[in-house]
Parts: structure tokens; C-alpha cells; sequence
């Protein structure tokens, strides 16, 4: 199958790499240029649309915005085109792309993903995939390649983005809670070692707790997930639920705490160093001024 990528960024490249070494011709496009081997690169967007599939995984609504609508680059694809957009983006954009999609006569797929790159370098991606049953059997040999399993998420495109910023959110929720346990255990004399053999056994042992608790135990907060991209997750969840007129306490709880990280100089380290803040007694006293500052701008 011909497949043409638009973004390779951290997850783009492992997902191109699966792509050509399960046999497929890959056409790439990146806005900062780059190689992978195996993969065509091309010059221009509208070349990544000259496909049977093409994937997009750009960062965030501004890139996509840029590359895709500005430019009614969706009016130029090759006809019969099948669209994955698997970046994380707003469900008010995913609800414009499903008209932009129909108009320029593109199937639109949306499969936002769950997991880090080292997952993507192991094919072993979550995909939340929806749209129309057809267009998403086109496009499942493809999704198949790059994931561990492809989860059924409906016919309406903006539901998928729903569901994987509410993981998001649940995530940071899970790593926020961590911390604040390990107020209450280590002021106490209970190791942050002990008390996460006992919580991984028992009560919490699921995926977030097990990767997240590591950092925890080790201060380490070695880029995975960046922090500057958690808090962009946590903006469109917050714009979600003002859109549904509803408000969520625990939602905008971590995101005024990743939006602290980001702005205590922690935007390109791991997430999950919201932890941090949380743990250290003296991390928001020792922000700057400017970066206290900062906080208000960037919720």
C-alpha cells in the first residue's frame, strides 16, 4: 500500500519505520525536513496526499490549522485518499475537519494514539480509531502495523479525540495523586519504594501507575511525554468541558499544575514531573517571579 505521513516528530518517525519495514511505500513530509530510512521524503505537503493512506501526526490545532486548512491542502489530495489524522487535537477542530473532509470529498478517519514513543517503536500503540465503517477498513491494514490493538470509538470522528484527552486527563490525574500519597507516606517514614510495592500490588497497578511511579521513586523525569505537550492535552480538555457547559474541579486541579511545571522551566521534561512540584515543598516557592507570571498566561 502507498502511504504518505505528514509529521515526523518523535512518534511519526517510529510509526514510518513500522510502516516500511511491514513492506509498505512510504512518502514523507516534515516541517522541520529530517530522513528516516526507507522513507520518501518529499517536499511539499500536497506530495503526502498522493497516496492510497495518507497519516497526519502533527503536533497540536495551530499545525494542523497551518498545513491542512490554510492552505486547502485537502482540496489537492489524490481522489479515493483515505486520512488519518492521529494527532491529538480539539473536538471543536475535529468537528470542522469532518466538513472540510466531505467538502474536499477526503474519507477522514480520526485515530489519536496512547502511548510513548518507545511503545511506537514497538508497534504496540493504542489506536483510537472512528469514522465511517468503510473508510476505517481502508485504512485498518495500515493502523493494524502500528498498534497493539485499534479500539472501535464510533462513525463520528470528534468522539475519538474526546476519549483520548480524557486519558490524558486521567493520567495526570493518576500521577498527581502518586505525589500527594508520597506526601502523606514519606513525611511519615514509609520509603516511596515500599509504598509503591504496596499500591502496584493491591490497589493500583495499571499501566500510568506502573511507568509513573518509577520516575517518582527515581526524581527522574527524562523526556517521554513532554510536559509542554501535556499541558496542551489539558488546555483542549478544558475547552471541552466549557463547551459543555460543565465544570470539572480534579481537571483544572492538573492543569494548573502542569501549567506551574511548564512554567518552573520543566516544559521539555517528562509529564509526569508535575510530580515534582508536588513532592518538593520548596518547588513553587523557588519559581521566578517571571515564571510565576508565566502560569497565568499559558492556562
Amino acid at each position: 500500500m502507498e502511504i504518505g505521513i505528514i509529521g515526523l516528530g518523535a512518534m511519526g518517525r517510529e510509526i514510518a519505520r513500522n510502516l516500511v519495514a511491514a513492506g509498505h511505500t512510504v512518502t514523507a513530509w516534515n516541517r522541520s525536513g529530517g530522513n528516516v530510512d526507507g522513507v520518501r521524503m518529499v517536499q511539499t505537503p500536497a506530495q503526502a496526499l498522493q497516496a492510497d493512506v495518507a497519516l497526519t501526526m502533527l503536533s497540536d490545532d495551530r499545525a494542523i490549522r497551518n498545513v491542512l486548512l490554510d492552505t486547502n491542502l485537502l482540496f489537492k489530495a489524490r481522489p479515493g485518499l483515505a486520512h488519518v489524522v492521529a494527532s491529538t487535537i480539539s473536538v471543536a477542530l475535529a468537528r470542522e475537519l469532518v466538513e472540510l473532509h466531505r467538502a474536499a470529498g477526503v474519507a477522514y478517519v480520526a485515530a489519536p494514539v496512547l502511548g510513548r514513543p518507545d511503545v511506537a517503536a514497538r508497534g504496540e500503540l493504542n489506536v483510537l480509531a472512528a469514522g465511517a465503517p468503510a473508510a476505517v477498513g481502508k485504512v485498518m491494514p495500515t493502523l493494524k502495523v502500528i498498534s497493539k490493538q485499534v479500539w472501535d470509538m464510533g462513525e463520528e470522528p470528534p468522539t475519538a479525540y474526546a476519549a483520548k484527552i480524557a486519558c490524558n486527563m486521567m493520567i495526570t490525574m493518576a500521577i498527581e495523586a502518586m505525589a500527594e500519597a508520597v506526601v502523606l507516606t514519606e513525611t511519615n517514614g514509609l520509603s516511596r519504594e515500599r509504598f509503591f510495592e504496596l499500591i502496584l500490588g493491591t490497589l493500583f497497578g495499571s499501566r500510568p501507575y506502573q511507568t509513573y511511579s518509577g520516575n517518582i521513586i527515581r526524581n527522574d523525569y527524562q523526556p517521554g511525554f513532554k510536559a509542554v505537550l501535556g499541558l496542551k492535552d489539558l488546555r483542549l480538555a478544558a475547552e471541552a468541558a466549557e463547551q459543555a457547559g460543565r465544570v470539572l474541579p480534579m481537571l483544572a486541579a492538573v492543569h494548573g499544575r502542569m501549567a506551574e511545571t511548564v512554567a518552573a522551566g520543566m516544559g521539555d521534561r517528562d509529564w509526569s514531573a508535575i510530580a515534582a512540584l508536588t513532592v518538593d515543598p520548596y518547588g513553587r516557592q523557588r519559581m521566578t517571579g517571571a515564571a510565576a507570571e508565566q502560569v497565568n498566561r499559558i492556562t
